[in-house]
């Protein structure tokens, strides 16, 4: 899976943060009451209103391996739209390039 180079470059220039950021993560999904498409297509919710597409190629893969179909995932990334506005609307190319680029 590809991550950001944002993320690359955090994991490789301070990874004693980004091992305690994992755990944290790893303890916050676990704790979550959400089975996990619903929190991966959640979260994808949130990236897209918050327009954090660096991150949306990562988290589409993760849904789509949690069951997510296409149609979900735009779905989720245009929950907000009418909280937000056409942000959201930024993030669809982005995570639809991601579904589809991987089988």
């Amino acid at each position: 899976m590809k991550i950001s180079h944002a993320f690359e470059t955090f994991a490789n220039e301070a990874p004693q943060y980004q091992q305690a950021f994992g755990q944290l993560i790893q303890a916050w999904g676990e704790n979550s009451a959400l089975e996990d498409k619903t929190n991966h297509l959640s979260y994808l919710a949130v990236l897209a209103a918050t327009g954090k597409t660096s991150g949306l190629p990562f988290h589409v893969l993760l849904a789509k391996k949690a069951g997510a179909t296409r149609e979900e995932v735009i779905s989720a990334i245009l929950v907000g739209l009418p909280a937000v506005g056409n942000e959201v609307i930024h993030a669809l190319p982005v995570a639809l390039e991601a579904y589809d680029a991987v089988d």
